[in-house]
């Protein structure tokens, strides 16, 4: 008997990453997943070998009509929606000071990590009031809590929002069955980043803030999803969890 026996979730960026393996991850738990991306190929990737009990749906989130499309498809195929897991997010290369990050960075960082995550909230959140409750799971980040010395300002700005928007959402929805959760992820080895940190100096200076002297994995934030998309999380609401390896305790 899987965890997430009987729900239905929607979670956008699914075509890699963090995504990709939550998509498995909710399927493997008994869930029937709604997966969302802007990338055809790779989302179709994803539900691949699931059988049936995953669809793929292409969508930019920062378009609200495509939002409505994928809550309507988790509807029409599944009867019902159940969690929200907004996953999808950018971190441009370019993204860094105030005094440099561009006018373009910042309003495609905010319209895709913010916006499109309360295009996600405002069509979705009605459905898991149908459905008698449900979980929103916002991905946030550990950099929206502690100052960086190599700053990425509009990231970070866009993921303090994210946790002061799943505050307001556990306060305003909460009586209405819905709980409202945001994830903070440390560090979380990707391809990405085992091409930035090639260099082991730098690899191992990012390391030595990490207490647990790794970084994480993917499916380090996706089991803490689980939880707070499994009924076990039914009084867990409006909390900023963080996942780090302890980065965010460290003072040296």
């Amino acid at each position: 008997m899987g965890r997430l026996d009987g729900k239905v979730a929607l979670i956008t960026g699914a075509g890699s990453g963090m995504g990709r393996v939550a998509t498995h991850a909710f399927v493997r738990e008994g869930a029937q997943v709604v997966a969302v991306d802007v990338n055809p190929i790779a989302v179709h990737d994803t539900v691949a070998t699931l059988e049936g009990k995953a669809v793929a749906v292409v969508a930019d989130v920062t378009h609200e009509a495509d939002v409505a499309v994928c809550v309507k498809t988790a509807v029409d195929h599944f009867g019902k929606l159940d969690v929200l897991y907004n996953n999808a997010g950018i971190f441009d290369e370019a993204d860094e000071s105030v005094l440099t990050t561009t006018d373009a960075i910042w309003d495609r960082t905010m319209a895709i990590n913010v916006k499109g995550l309360a295009f996600c909230c405002k069509h979705g959140i009605p459905e898991l009031i149908k459905a008698g409750g449900g979980s929103v799971i916002n991905i946030a980040s550990f950099v929206a809590l502690v100052g960086c010395t190599v700053p990425q300002d509009a990231y970070t700005a866009s993921k303090g929002a994210v946790i002061a928007l799943t505050k307001s959402l556990a306060v305003q929805f909460g009586p209405k069955g819905i709980r409202s959760n945001a994830i903070c992820p440390g560090p979380i080895e990707t391809p990405l980043m085992r091409d930035l940190l090639k260099d082991e100096n730098k690899k191992r200076v990012r390391l030595n803030r990490i207490p647990m002297g790794r970084f994480g994995h993917a499916d380090d934030v996706v089991s803490l999803a689980i939880y707070l998309a499994s009924d076990e999380s039914t009084w867990t609401n409006g909390a900023a969890l963080v996942v780090d390896g302890g980065i965010t305790s460290n003072y040296f």
